[in-house]
């Protein structure tokens, strides 16, 4: 009865249906496809059309395509290429979704039609065999309607994010920190790992349009490092928000969190005219400290954030197009010492509670791409540099500080930046595609941190420069079969903060695959191993006294494992996995010399299973998921310490969503479970995890009579539960108080488009 009565307040309270969505592409192109096999037909559309094309497991088998010619949008060949068919599709944002998860039901969209996007999480492209992917696309964010990184990741029991901060919140896939993953901003390498306290990747979540996840099997073209996956984080674009008779808008949005009497607001303009595009985007959030669930206000929490997002881009006549992006994000607020915990009581006295912290994320992306690829040639070039920087005040007090002392302040400033690039070129034939190429990166880890009162510094910086030839194959060499393999060689080159240098190469490569063993179900399987080189260390820790000996710290290498099966059956899904990632050598430098310094070394490992079951129909949708996750280091139970570098205790992770959307109405209710159940895979001497329980539920409204607004409502932790995410630093120590998430959170959000 509870949860009914929140429903329906929720309901009552006005809010709004998702945002308009992205409609097809309107371009007209010359296609030449006769007829074949469905799969065969589907790559020599995406090689004609330009755009990306996903086609799910259980669609190919046994179907021909009609054949295509003329001039043509790309709806209008695929609605002619799959007429008589019965397979649905849509088009959005420069993919061609075909198949089973193009649509919920309902019939083929008729010649020229556009196809409307269904609130689906888009995952498991199983016409390209990457067997560990997961997209959370444009539909589920708008559904989500996200504040923060953790937001975007809650319906996804594999991934956790440690820390109710923005600024202190860390990804975790299958339980391994994310600084072991190929992370990338808009195909950008990003080099994060500067103080253990804070976020890798601090996100604004409003610019977002879709996270792609491979979750232990990467591609050779994610990029280097990808130990335990990849995560690439991709940006909205103008066309995404631009109806096709549209040549210029924006939008106005705001949201009111009644918690922490929190306003965010969000300010866009975007538009095109004659092959230019242009995208502003800016959010400003300003508020106080929230309440956990206890009803104490968490110290340190207030909202003092600033992102922004601008693109400009150019594409000629003949499909020549040049991008360029840059983001920025700054968070600026009085924070807890450590930020990622909420305190420390046995610390000493003079050691504050809170202090100030700056965190300033950037990332400027250019690229070329050409739209309209002929034969072999569909390249890609980017260029990029990112950089990170945390600012804060040191603290020493060397004589003990008996009260009432002050403690000694000194600047301390991290900043770990990346200068990288690629280029490859797609080679597209008919049973699939090559994507072959060069990429490099040149990483830099620096700490300034000095005190002349107390006569030292800390300052010093490493440095990793690695170049690397990669060739991924997806192809469907025979009907039920999809296949992606492929390989890299890399060779980095490692300068110590001693000047010392170091360099080492190595080969990775992966193998992953699908096959339809009935109309319904579907086998998945892959196994990657992966070079990493040296990792660089944390900047905060950085000490000019270390010694990296004659050979240097190791090399990281890890290998990854996983098998699973898949149903789709009439609107029914139901998938399972096991999974394991072994990772040698793993980096996990200390600050002190007499302890190793800067040459530790660990062995991580994850394994688990998971298993999801969901049911879709035209206006509604339920899905489970379930994932348990054990992760070891140096054969003992990881610990939420660990956590800070290499990886964090999970456990039992439950995750339950559902919506219905009244379309007569405009409206749509629904909401979300994470169940976390009493973890007991501790290290001897600690106490079990906690079990927590959190339901969030949201409405969303779109009223016809005002076509341009739409309104939102949500209730989060609707029962007050005092907890910590399971990924989040110290709460098994018993001599640390954990950063709790905010209690009972009401949030209000109002959105105008023009």
């Amino acid at each position: 009865m509870r949860l009914l009565a929140t429903v329906t307040a929720a309901a009552i309270a006005a809010s709004s249906i998702i945002v308009s969505p992205v409609l097809a592409q309107t371009a007209t192109r010359s296609f030449d496809i006769p007829a074949q096999p469905l799969a065969s037909a589907v790559n020599a559309f995406g090689r004609q059309s330009g755009l990306q094309v996903t086609l799910a497991a259980s669609t190919s088998r046994g179907i021909n395509a009609k054949a295509v010619s003329g001039n043509l949008t790309p709806d209008q060949a695929l609605a002619r290429m799959l007429a008589g068919t019965g397979v649905n599709y849509r088009i959005a944002n420069g993919t061609a979704v075909i198949g089973a998860q193009a649509s919920s039901g309902g019939d083929l969209p008729v010649e020229g039609a556009t196809t409307l996007r269904p609130i689906v999480l888009q995952g498991q492209t199983g016409a390209e065999g990457n067997v560990g992917e997961t997209v959370i696309g444009p539909e589920q964010l708008e559904r989500i309607n996200p504040i923060d990184i953790a937001d975007v990741f809650r319906e996804e029991p594999g991934v956790q994010v440690g820390s109710s901060l923005p600024m202190s919140q860390k990804v975790y896939v299958h339980g391994v920190e994310e600084t072991n993953l190929a992370v990338s901003i808009d195909g950008a390498r990003q080099n994060n790992k500067v103080f253990h306290h804070n976020a890798t990747n601090l996100i604004d979540p409003s610019i977002l349009k879709a996270v792609d996840v491979d979750a232990g099997i990467a591609p050779a073209d994610a990029g280097p490092g990808a130990l335990a996956g990849s995560i690439n984080y991709e940006t909205k674009d103008a066309i995404d928000l631009l109806a096709p008779d549209q040549s210029i808008g924006g939008f106005v949005t705001s949201t009111y969190n009644f918690n922490s009497d929190t306003v965010t607001t969000g300010l866009s303009a975007y538009g095109k005219h004659e092959g230019f595009e242009f995208l502003g985007y800016f959010t400003f959030g300003k508020g106080d400290e929230f309440v956990g669930g206890n009803g104490e206000e968490v110290r340190g929490t207030k909202t003092d954030l600033l992102s922004g997002l601008g693109k400009i881009a150019y594409e000629t006549d003949d499909g020549h197009r040049f991008e360029i992006s840059h983001d920025r994000i700054v968070d600026d607020a009085a924070r807890p010492f450590r930020p990622n915990v909420g305190s420390i009581p046995s610390r000493p006295a003079w050691e504050p509670r809170v202090r100030d912290i700056r965190i300033d994320r950037q990332n400027t992306v250019l690229t070329y791409t050409d739209t309209s690829p002929e034969g072999w040639w569909d390249p890609t070039f980017m260029l990029a540099y990112s950089k990170t920087e945390v600012d804060t005040l040191g603290y020493s007090c060397p004589r003990g500080c008996p009260a009432p002392s002050i403690p000694i302040t000194y600047p301390s400033i991290g900043e770990t930046s990346s200068f990288n690039g690629k280029f490859q070129n797609k080679f597209s034939f008919d049973m699939g595609n090559i994507v072959a190429g060069v990429d490099f990166y040149s990483d830099r880890a620096k700490l300034d941190a000095e005190s002349a009162v107390l006569r030292f510094s800390d300052s010093g910086r490493e440095k990793a420069t690695n170049v690397g030839i990669f060739a991924q194959a997806r192809l469907e060499p025979w009907e039920r079969t999809r296949l992606s393999f492929g390989a890299r060689a890399d060779h980095q080159w490692f300068t110590g903060v001693d000047g010392s240098e170091f360099d080492n190469g190595g080969l990775s490569a992966n193998i992953s695959g699908e096959y339809d063993l009935t109309d319904f179900l579907t086998a998945k399987a892959g196994f990657s191993h992966v070079w990493a080189g040296i990792p660089l260390a944390e900047n905060f820790i950085i000490n000019p006294a270390w010694d990296y000996g004659s050979d240097g710290p190791d090399v990281v290498t890890a290998n990854n494992y996983m098998f699973g099966l898949e149903a789709n059956y009439e609107g029914f899904t139901a998938e399972g996995s096991i999974f394991r990632t072994d990772i040698f050598n793993a980096r996990d430098a200390s600050y002190s010399p007499a302890a190793g310094g800067a040459v530790i070394s660990r062995d991580v490992e994850s394994r688990g299973f998971e298993i999801g079951l969901g049911y879709e129909w035209t206006s509604s949708y339920v899905k489970v998921k379930y994932a348990h996750i054990d992760v070891d280091i140096d054969g003992a139970p990881a610990d939420t310490d660990a956590g800070n570098y290499l990886a964090t205790p999970v456990g039992d992770i439950i995750t339950v969503t559902a919506a219905h959307t009244f379309a007569d109405w405009g409206l749509t209710i629904g909401g979300d479970i994470e169940l976390a159940p009493k973890y007991d895979h501790v290290a001897a001497g600690m106490p079990d995890y906690k079990a927590y329980e959190v339901v969030n539920l949201f409405a969303e409204w779109k009223p016809e009579t005002l076509p341009n607004f739409s309104f939102r409502a949500e209730m989060k932790n609707i029962f007050d539960e005092t907890y910590a995410n399971r990924a989040t630093y110290g709460q098994e120590f018993g001599t640390v108080n954990p950063l709790y998430e905010p209690g009972r959170s009401f949030l209000l959000t109002a959105k105008a488009t023009f």
